[in-house]
Parts: structure tokens; sequence; C-alpha cells
């Protein structure tokens, strides 16, 4: 399998990318082979042996509005695609549509959807006929929740092209923190704080976990970077809320120090183009009630309201820090909470699961 997507570890850490590393490792349990084709920050073209994949990178030359583009993928995408069985594209990303139209490949293709076109409105209309010739040559759409596949107007459309297939984790594939990153969490934060883990980003609804913990006065860790980390950082100083802690960027062995010893997993996200949250598996997997919002995507497909967690209004700090309040004043319910969101993971979101979906689907496409 041939995955091509914009970025890739080790250079960037987000959703997406590791929703890609662990169905390259799930479905490698199978007996697929898996590459990575990708963009980054390099000189030329190199490539990286990494347990799940081989990782193939380009240099990455624009990246307007978010769609990261680089010359050298049209030449690369055609040598690798011989190699290929499938391809498998991670939407959004209008230049892959581009690099497979334009190198007249014919090997077929499987999608996973992962969210809407958001906050690029007139771009997207400009988009709109190229991705219409592309998805026409799709031969499966993969939708990580129901609920999205429910609320999509794109996906709506595409009929029995598309399926579900949520994203999910290999336990094995997190080592356990190691005493070093332990000790340095508990010098730095203590422990029963609340935690935010990804890059900060406008639709994350990091302001209003600010302005929630301002009221509220609970300890917060905000691990990540991003875009938005000046403004939040300033927000915070202007609401004096001294109780807000911004980790910056933090390596694997520190983040799984973090979410060992937080109390709950906070995930304020406002806007479709949050259309799942891996940290929220990840919450699971640690068993820390969840506490997220409702917009119709799957984060509340992963966080089942009063069942695996909390689910509040979006852009609501009011009820967003009543809602840490009450795992906070409510230990017992909060620990039963988090043991059934463990409980969610091992049987919708397993790595097991997810893994024999997609190597069903890669036979399935490769033989039609």
């Amino acid at each position: 399998m041939l995955q091509f997507y914009r970025t890739y570890m080790p250079e960037s850490h987000g959703g997406v990318e590791e929703a890609i590393r662990q169905i390259c490792i799930a479905s490698g349990k199978h007996g697929v082979r898996h590459r990575v084709l990708t963009l980054a920050k390099t000189p030329s073209v190199d490539t990286l042996e990494r347990p799940e994949a081989t990782v193939i990178r380009a240099p990455l030359h624009f990246d307007p509005a978010s769609c990261s583009m680089g010359m050298g993928l049209f030449r690369l995408y055609r040598e690798q695609a011989r190699w290929a069985d499938v391809i498998h594209v991670h939407y959004p990303w209008p230049f892959a549509d581009l690099v497979h139209m334009l190198t007249g490949v014919r090997k077929p293709v499987v999608l996973t959807y992962h969210s809407d076109i958001i906050r690029q409105r007139r771009l997207e209309a400009l988009y709109r006929p190229l991705r219409s010739c592309f998805f026409s040559r799709v031969q499966a759409v993969v939708a990580t929740s129901p609920n999205y596949l429910a609320s999509s107007p794109l996906l709506s459309r595409l009929g029995d092209k598309c399926s579900v297939i949520p994203l999910g984790l290999s336990p094995e594939s997190y080592a356990p923190p190691s005493a070093e990153a332990s000790a340095a969490v508990e010098r730095s934060y203590g422990s029963g704080f609340y935690l935010f883990v990804g890059v900060l980003r406008y639709y994350k609804g990091l302001d209003t976990l600010v302005r929630a913990a301002a009221r509220n006065g609970l300890k917060v860790v905000i691990a990540g970077r991003g875009p938005e980390e000046a403004r939040l950082r300033q927000l915070a100083s202007r609401l004096d809320a001294r109780n807000v802690h911004f980790a910056g960027f933090v390596t694997d062995d520190f983040k799984q120090a973090l979410l060992e010893r937080c109390r709950a997993v906070v995930f304020p996200s406002y806007v479709r183009s949050e259309a799942f949250g891996v940290t929220l598996l990840e919450g699971q997997l640690h068993a820390k009630p969840l506490i997220t919002c409702e917009i119709g995507t799957g984060t509340t497909f992963v966080n089942l309201a009063d069942e695996t967690g909390l689910v509040v209004p979006p852009n609501d700090a009011e009820a967003l820090a009543g809602a840490m309040l009450e795992i906070e004043r409510e230990p017992a319910r909060a620990e039963r909470l988090g043991q059934a969101g463990r409980e969610r993971l091992e049987s919708v979101f397993s790595g097991d699961l997810v893994g024999r979906s997609y190597y069903e689907l890669y036979k399935n496409v490769a033989q039609r």
C-alpha cells in the first residue's frame, strides 16, 4: 500500500499522521506492506525506515492555505505507484488530487475522508471541479465515524462508494512512560490536571479552555505548538490564569507521562475541522474520562455523553468549566467514565478491528 499525505512523522505529529501510523501497524499484522509518500522541509528526496513503513519524502516547495506542494511528487508518485497494489490517499489535500490526475496513474485508490474543508470556502469552490473528477476515479471512500458520514454534505452524495472504518489504536504501539518522563511531569505539573494535547490551531477551541480555567481555577496543561500559541498565552496572561500551563512540543515519552498523570483529557474543538480526535483514543488508552463539545463529528462517536465522559456545547466557557468541576468533585464517577472509555477503545477502536477492516477493504479493491 502506498499511503499518500502532505505531512508525516518525524517532521510533524498530528492526528492524521498518527492515524496513518496506526493503519500501517494494524494492517501490517495481516501481511500488508506500506510505504508513505509525503513532503518535508528537506533539500532533496530522502528515505526513512520506520517500524510501520518506509517513508519517502520529497522537498516541500509551497504551502498556501495548508495545501502543501512539492514538484518532485509527480515523478515520485508515478514511480511508487508502480510498486503499490493500492494507493491510499488521505483527504483533504487538493494537491494529491492534482498529482493523481496529471500523472495518469491507474492503480486503484482508497481515500480516507478525515474532514470537510471548512475555512477555505472560496478556494474550495475553485477546487470543486478537480475534486469531482478525482473522486470519480476513487474506488472506495472511508469516513472515520457514522456521525461524520451522516452530517457531511459531500459524503452523503457518495452512496455505496462510502463506508465507515473508525480510527483506532494498537495499545502495544505505545510504550509506557519512562521513569525520567514521569518524574519530569511530576516536577513540572504534579498530577490531577486537565490535559489537552495537539496542534494549537484555531478550531481546537483552546481560548474557551483558557477562559474555563480562569473561571474554575483548576490546573490545565496545554501540550503542543501551533499558530495559536502566542494568542493563547496572551489571553491567559490577560485573564491572570496562572493555572494554565503551556508545555510546548512534547516527546511521545513525555506525552504518555502526561496522559498517565492527568485527571481528564479536555478536547474543546468547536468546528467540523475536528472530525475525530486521536488524542481522545489516547486518553481512553489510559482510562481517562473525556470532555468534548457536541459538533456533530466523530468526537461524540468516541466520547459517549455520560458514559465515557462529558459533552458540552461548543464555545461555552461556563459549561466547560462546570464539566471540569464535575470531574473534579466526583472522583468515583470520573474513574467509572475512564474505565468505560477503555472498554470502548477495546471493543470499537482497537487496532485489531481497524487493521482487519482495512485489510479486507484493500483486498477487495485490489481484486476489483
